[in-house]
Formats: structure tokens, C-alpha cells, sequence
């Protein structure tokens, strides 16, 4: 009998959660599986996996295959260079402190990185938030001035109309032909 570690896909269309389970090969994706290993989220940013890497380890120890997309997300646990460091506790290599040592060293750097990630994302929708705050305060202004720019045209429109208003007087003159404009005219 040939056994997975793979994904079994929960959540509704769109908005996926995945199990990482222990599954015989034969068994379908969402089917029948040995033990559950932990949970799998990728909509969130960074994706949120929750993994018992023990149990991870011992199944890869007892000859469980990952799929492709485990794999990545069991290197990214730190399963591998757990199995790894075992590997180097049984050759004689160092002990099993040693190896412990390593493990939480790793650990805590990679715990680093993905905070630096987090923080990064939350500086980055502070700082949009912000510009999109001062753009708005320029419109605002914007309107602000085009309203008072309308309301000083509106006044000195209403005072041009209640202005006394001149007499204009018109002259009448008879309009005189040119020499020059009937001879043109003649010819």
C-alpha cells in the first residue's frame, strides 16, 4: 500500500482551506485518509499552515510521499530539515541536542522572516491608507476653492445687475458710401 501526504480540499468555490492529511494513494482527493497532519490557508497573507511536524516527520520517516505542493509546504514547516537533521542524530554525525539546537535556530529565523513579511504588508497598507487620506484632502480642498470661486462669480454677477445701470445712448448714423467702395461696385 502506497501512502500520500497530500491536500484535501475544504471551503467553498473561491475561498479554499485545505486539510494536509496521510492518505492511501487509491483513495480519492476528498475521500478516506489515515490521519490528519495539520491545516493549509492560502487566502490569507502570508497563508496560515498549521502542521504537527512530529507526526509529519514520523510518516516521512515510515516512507510517506508527498505530493508536490505538500512538499513545499512541508520545506516550508521545516519538516525536511527536521527528517534531516534525524538523518545526521542516526549517522553518529552530532546528537540529538545538537540537532535540537539547529531546528530552533532555524525556527526562529524563519519566524523572523515571515513577521518582517507582516510587518512589511501592514507599514505598506498603512502608508496606501495614508496617501489615499491626503489625496482626498486635496480634492476636498479642490472643491472647496472651485465652491468659493463660484460663489464670488454668483456675487459680483448679483451686484452688476443691482448696479444702476447707465443710460446708453445710441446715435444714429446713416451709413456713407466709400468713393472707392461704388466704383468697385460699378465695375
Amino acid at each position: 500500500m502506497s501512502v500520500k501526504i497530500r491536500l484535501q480540499r475544504h471551503g467553498s468555490k473561491g475561498k479554499p482551506f485545505f486539510h494536509i492529511v496521510v492518505a492511501d494513494a487509491r483513495a480519492r482527493r476528498d475521500g478516506r485518509f489515515i490521519e490528519k497532519l495539520g491545516t493549509y490557508n492560502p487566502i490569507t497573507n502570508p497563508a496560515t499552515i498549521d502542521l504537527n511536524v512530529d507526526s509529519a516527520v514520523k510518516w516521512l520517516n515510515n516512507g510517506a510521499q508527498p505530493t508536490d505542493t505538500a512538499r513545499a509546504i512541508l520545506s516550508y514547516k521545516g519538516v525536511l530539515y527536521k527528517k534531516h537533521l534525524q538523518g545526521g542524530v542516526a549517522k553518529g554525525a552530532f546528537d540529538e541536542a545538537e540537532a535540537e539546537k539547529r531546528f530552533g535556530a532555524w525556527l526562529e529565523s524563519k519566524e523572523q522572516k515571515v513577521q518582517g513579511k507582516v510587518e512589511g504588508l501592514s507599514t505598506a497598507k498603512a502608508d496606501a491608507k495614508k496617501a489615499a487620506l491626503e489625496a482626498e484632502v486635496k480634492v476636498n480642498e479642490a472643491r472647496v476653492a472651485a465652491a468659493a470661486q463660484l460663489e464670488a462669480d454668483a456675487k459680483a454677477a448679483e451686484e452688476a445687475a443691482n448696479a444702476p445701470a447707465e443710460e446708453v445712448t445710441e446715435t444714429t448714423e446713416e451709413p456713407t458710401a466709400d468713393a472707392e467702395g461704388t466704383e468697385e461696385t460699378q465695375a
